[in-house]
């Protein structure tokens, strides 16, 4: 069962055509997820003591309908990869209207980087139990750090 979070939409969330901007559906993604760590014991007091914060790799974003103004979303989080360690971890999320109907989807892919070394780094300890402790997706698998690559070989105009 995924973790749900319930947003009003507010003025502030729209954007030009009056309707869910973009960047306000990054942020509710972002507030329902670091909701649901908090609950596995990634909260603000863990996150300072362990010197650790989230880096997102990428975000891939899929619209289906329009959310306006003065409605209700539910944001979903479903844990679809963790690698062993802990250090790389993929999230599925899902925005619902008020009538339950999906309306937009994301997959995001990320790891955790030392405040101390700027580098991402391994879970340790009740921070790693937390996470592999998380009820997963039906379609769950281990991550390794080649997963983490969106390109396996960089096109050659990239480079």
């Amino acid at each position: 069962m995924p973790y749900f979070k319930e947003f009003e939409i507010r003025w502030s969330d729209l954007d030009a055509n009056l309707h869910l901007g973009n960047s306000s559906y990054t942020n509710l993604m972002t507030h329902a997820r670091m909701s649901y760590l908090s609950t596995l014991g990634f909260d603000h007091r863990s996150l300072i003591e362990h010197r650790i914060g989230p880096v997102v790799f990428y975000e891939h974003m899929y619209y289906f309908k329009e959310v306006l103004p003065g409605s209700t979303v539910k944001v979903s989080v479903e844990v679809k990869g963790l690698s062993e360690d802990g250090m790389f971890f993929e999230f599925h999320q899902n925005f619902y209207d008020g009538q339950g109907k999906n309306v937009a989807r994301c997959e995001l892919m990320g790891s955790w980087m030392s405040w101390e070394t700027r580098k991402l780094m391994p879970l340790q300890g009740t921070l790693l139990e937390g996470i592999l402790g998380a009820e997963k997706a039906s379609d769950f698998r281990v991550l390794t750090k080649e997963d983490t690559r969106k390109f396996k070989k960089f096109p050659k105009d990239l480079v």
